[in-house]
């Protein structure tokens, strides 16, 4: 029952807080209000994936219209971490612009709102049991987040806003008619709402018609993979990254594109209950391969260093749907990465976010000897990118590995050339940035307030994770993520 509650709760707060925003009278509560009501959602979040990872059962709510297994567990878990990071990161980012007045409080009272609209937005999609109710969530984020793109408007966050709005709004399109199909493909005769619960639709005993089941998926992975940022329809995100204040970038990279992703995978168990495996797997490695190879080109050339992250986000979630193309084994490296990418991502855009505001400028060329130049921020910049192109002993570097045995294991080979061969070449050009960066000769840069208490903490906690899952991973996460494998690839 406790559980169930939780499960309420957590959908509830976010949207009495983003009502709460709208009526605060200072910027400042607005922040603080954000962050309390994340660290909230965190304890909610671990106390509601605790059970259900541990294997005590899944946890239902309204009518099972709210449904959490031990997949869907584990994203509200990165959810909340990622929101409880990047929500204490905006009280440092904004702080100068509270100072300065560009963080005003009809500024504030919309950041705050969409925030946490965004979050329950996520929420909705994650706790959702039926697949209509699912894809209105995904839309709500896509409503939601655009206008955080443009927080502060000028012509270029206005364009990246607009880009963003109607590329994903097609894509949400397409993923419309995938449920559309996935829904007639069901033989069985149930034309009830409850037809589309995915634990329905993917039953054994649930009958569905080939070619329908297959448009659907082609539909659902094109759409959604639109939102997840998978090439070659990811346009809008590199737009969006670097126009964004970076807490948003954050939000977006380490969480939103997950979404998207979560969505498509729960289309796949009907995929392969109606089709075989080797479908449904072959678009997921063919889209997850394509996209680490066109993020390798663009790493190259970059100038700007969000939209160098940017495109690290394409490659990593190439990566992790490329993972989930593989298998079993492949499953538990994709989901591995996807905590691992969430915390680097985060820490990452936290780095280049603060050293933009020192510096002027988020040009590469301009941020340089950042570590000389805030010694905090500098480091959260070189240990996150260090991890962010897989150097040992850091958790990406381990899951990774895990992808690499899945893709032997499967006999992937000549995804796994590819893999390789994109990789050695994101390597080299991120680490040349990262060098110029980190160890370059300091340009001018600006006075700031000094950072609030939150600032070591954030750096700690999220460098700490990404260091220690290197390193050893505790028995409760392995069967966590065991268990959260298991309902995805079987």
């Amino acid at each position: 029952m406790f559980a169930e509650q939780s499960l309420i709760a957590m959908l509830v707060l976010p949207v009495t807080g983003a009502g709460l925003s709208l009526a605060l009278a200072r910027p400042r509560d607005v922040l603080a209000a954000i962050v309390t009501i994340a660290l909230i959602e965190l304890v909610l979040a671990f106390d509601l994936g605790a059970g259900v990872l541990a294997g005590r059962g899944n946890v239902t709510a309204a009518d099972e219209w709210l449904y959490v297994d031990a997949f869907s567990a584990f994203h509200i878990v990165v959810l909340a971490l990622v929101f409880a990071l990047s929500s204490a990161f905006a009280a440092i980012y904004f702080a100068r612009e509270v100072e300065e007045g560009g963080f005003c409080r009809a500024t504030a009272r919309r950041f705050g709102a969409l925030w946490l609209g965004a979050q329950a937005a996520m929420l909705l999609v994650l706790t959702s049991h039926n697949l209509g109710v699912m894809w209105v969530g995904m839309e709500a984020t896509t409503l939601l987040t655009a206008f955080l793109i443009s927080l502060h408007p000028t012509s270029l966050s206005l364009e990246a806003m607009w880009k963003y709005l109607i590329i994903c709004s097609i894509g949400i399109a397409f993923a419309f008619m995938g449920t559309l199909l996935a829904a007639a493909s069901i033989r069985s005769g149930n034309v009830a709402a409850e037809a589309l619960f995915w634990t329905h639709i993917a039953a054994a005993d649930t009958q569905l018609d080939p070619t329908l089941m297959k448009l659907a998926f082609v539909f659902v992975l094109v759409g959604y993979g639109t939102k997840a940022g998978l090439a070659p329809i990811h346009s809008w995100l590199p737009d969006a990254h670097s126009q964004a204040p970076a807490p948003v970038s954050a939000m977006f990279s380490g969480f939103l594109l997950n979404t998207a992703l979560y969505c498509i995978m729960r289309f796949v168990p009907p995929a392969q209950h109606a089709l075989g495996r080797g479908f449904a797997n072959g678009l997921l490695i063919g889209f997850g391969v394509l996209s680490i190879l066109v993020a390798a080109g663009f790493i190259v050339f970059q100038r700007d260093a969000k939209r160098l992250l940017a495109y690290h986000s394409v490659e990593h979630m190439g990566i992790i749907a490329l993972g989930y193309g593989l298998g079993p084994l492949g499953a538990f490296a994709a989901l591995f990465h996807t905590l691992n990418h969430s915390v680097c991502k985060s820490l990452a855009f936290f780095a280049v976010g603060r050293l933009g505001q020192r510096f002027g400028s988020h040009d590469m060329h301009r941020i340089a000897g950042a570590l000389r130049v805030d010694r905090l921020w500098g480091t959260a910049l070189l240990i996150s990118l260090l991890a962010l192109i897989g150097v040992a002993p850091f958790s990406i570097f381990m899951s990774e590995y895990q992808l690499l045995r899945a893709a032997i294991g499967a006999g992937a080979w000549l995804a796994l050339v590819l893999f390789l061969a994109a990789s050695a070449v994101v390597f080299v050009a991120a680490l040349r940035h990262l060098i110029d960066m980190a160890y370059g000769s300091a340009a001018n840069t600006k006075r700031l307030p000094r950072d609030s208490h939150l600032g070591v903490p954030i750096v700690a906690v999220a460098a700490g994770l990404l260091l220690v899952l290197g390193l050893w991973m505790p028995r409760p996460l392995l069967d966590a993520i065991g268990r959260a494998a298991a309902i995805v690839a079987g």
